[in-house]
């Protein structure tokens, strides 16, 4: 063995870990760990040797073996560049039973690595071959990896508890925020980057131009849209504005992600997408939207949206969630964008042909544009008719109609008010109430009578048939009030939710008062669905009801109500 260790040099390989669940322990720190393993080297290694390099993973766990350090010395082995490698003990290695038991047992024989640990359980593969098949090495192996699952467990309900309480624990803030120096589970504004965000929402939302009358430039057909996703992403760009990763590694942050290396600092439309489909610019802090799969499997699965955790006004909000809820709804339609893609046409997503209810297509031609049924156009002639309508028409028609809707909106809003104040809805509220009243006095009059119905039964003031016939009377009675209590409290809910969403579309129409031109975020914000007719004749469906016939379905349902006659059994008993 002397003669074959003076023989043989070794090319050392120096591997260091140190994971974020280690904590502040100072013994493994990787200045400590280099020290032990450098004196090791110097003083009492066996062999002529040659350092080849030292290989830290800082922050890396040992669950598995995808660590870049790790991963380039074992290409490094591979290429024969390595012959031994060093560590500390077991643990900076491997936490992973399985991956323990792979390099000693078939990784490190099949390239004839010498590896050594410096701490229990101490080994050399080298000087010492059959400690790797006695009982110490696998059982501290084992112990390790259950030490890293109760760690990885703990974490786990440590950063979920985090997550329940609204507090943010990722590394780096999200776009536009930057973290609390104060509280840095808390996220304030970033005003420079904020800005951004805030245009990519209006300029989707409502083109690029004033938000309150205007939806953005026209394009060489006339027609006027908002931007698209890669629309914004153009324009940024030709503003000279830095993407986000470019953004924070100019303000001096670490910022990685595994696409970082590739990153140009230009904007393109999936960054436009993911900062449009982030709810956490509305003040709502979004979190667990991933999970990895295990403690040994670190590759990172989506979760359902219900499992996520949302606590709302936990930081300020940059978009309203107003325009956030468009922004979505936008990215959920159907949307047309010109061959370019700049701009989103107006008309994207709501209009329909009323007969197939498919969405119309869009036709220039002779510097006109025609939306024509799209079923006509493209499937079968025979299956639908063109059902066609001059895009010049259509706006002025909508336009139209949208302006009499806020003139009759400003009306409404008076009406609605009135009917709020006027002693018939006082009279309409207070009577279901009253009524509400007296449905709960007479269940409890049924309940009193059917229990005073059985000593009635066994005085003999009843026989045993009409004790039956009667107790099933007021069964059914019972069953009945149960019914209308349950309905009258549904509707006195629903009464208040619907003056409550009057008010609410009011508003809406009431904030585009003066309305000059459409924008695509006005038709989004106000209307459903257009259809066109056969004939070029349109039907405007606007996302709300009509208040009237609310008003008039309740009181409907309170007559009605008003005249039911509820038979109460009384005893002749005196």
């Amino acid at each position: 063995m002397g003669i074959a260790l003076e023989k043989k040099i070794w090319h050392v390989a120096a591997y260091i870990r140190l994971s974020r669940d280690d904590g502040s322990d100072e013994s493994i720190s990787v200045a400590n760990q280099r020290q032990i393993l450098l004196e090791f080297l110097e003083h009492s290694f066996q062999g002529e040797h040659i350092l080849e390099g030292i290989y830290v993973d800082d922050g890396e766990s040992g669950t598995d073996y995808d660590r870049p350090a790790f991963q380039r010395m074992l290409r490094h082995v591979e290429e024969g560049r390595i012959n031994c490698i060093i560590c500390k003990n077991l643990s900076r290695a491997f936490r992973n039973y399985s991956d323990q038991g792979y390099f000693l047992e078939s990784f490190f024989p099949r390239f004839h690595i010498r590896f050594i640990t410096l701490g229990e359980p101490v080994m050399d593969t080298f000087l010492h071959p059959d400690a790797v098949n006695g009982m110490e090495v696998p059982i501290n192996g084992l112990m390790n990896d259950r030490f890293a699952y109760k760690t990885s467990c703990d974490i786990r309900r440590t950063l979920d508890t985090k997550r329940r309480k609204g507090e943010f624990i990722g590394a780096f803030a999200p776009y536009g925020y930057v973290r609390d120096l104060k509280d840095k589970k808390r996220l304030i504004i970033d005003p420079k980057a904020a800005w951004v965000v805030q245009h990519i929402f209006l300029w989707y939302v409502y083109g690029d131009g004033d938000a309150t009358t205007s939806g953005g430039g026209r394009d060489r057909k006339g027609e006027k849209g908002t931007l698209s996703k890669e629309g914004i992403a153009r324009k940024l760009n030709a503003m000279g504005i830095p993407n986000p990763t470019a953004y924070k590694r100019s303000n001096g942050l670490k910022y990685y992600n595994p696409h970082s290396s590739k990153n140009d600092g230009l904007w393109q439309g999936t960054g436009i997408s993911a900062i449009l489909s982030n709810e956490i610019y509305t003040g709502t802090m979004v979190q667990g939207k991933q999970r990895v799969i295990s403690y040994k499997v670190h590759k990172k699965i989506s979760v359902p949206k219900e499992e996520w955790y949302r606590v709302e006004n936990t930081h300020e909000a940059i978009i309203d969630p107003r325009v956030f809820a468009m922004a979505q709804e936008l990215q959920e339609k159907d949307i047309r964008r010109p061959p370019m893609g700049r701009q989103n046409y107006l008309f994207s997503g709501v209009l329909r042909c009323a007969d197939c209810q498919k969405a119309m297509t869009r036709k220039p031609s002779k510097n006109l544009v025609y939306y024509n049924c799209s079923t006509y156009k493209r499937k079968s002639k025979s299956s639908c008719t063109i059902h066609s309508i001059r895009l010049d028409i259509l706006e002025s028609v909508v336009l139209t109609v949208i302006r009499k809707q806020i003139e009759t909106g400003s009306r409404i809003d008076e009406v609605i008010e009135k009917i709020r104040q006027a002693p018939t809805a006082e009279y309409r509220t207070g009577s279901l109430e009253a009524f509400l009243e007296v449905c709960t006095r007479k269940l409890e009059r049924t309940k009193a009578a059917q229990a005073q119905l059985y000593l009635d039964w066994k005085n003999g003031d009843l026989n045993h048939e009409e004790y039956i016939e009667l107790k099933e009377t007021f069964q059914k009675q019972r069953k009945q009030l149960k019914k209308e209590i349950f309905h009258i409290t549904e509707e006195m809910e629903e009464l208040e939710k619907a003056l409550h969403s009057h008010c609410s579309c009011v508003q809406s129409f009431l904030r585009n008062k003066n309305i000059e031109v459409l924008s695509q975020g006005l038709l989004l914000q106000l209307v459903k669905d257009i259809f066109v007719h056969e004939g070029g004749g349109i039907t405007i469906v606007f996302k709300f009801k009509d208040p009237y016939k609310r008003e008039a379905m309740h009181q409907n349902i309170f007559d009605a109500w008003n005249t039911m006659k509820v038979p109460l059994f009384r005893s002749t008993k005196n």
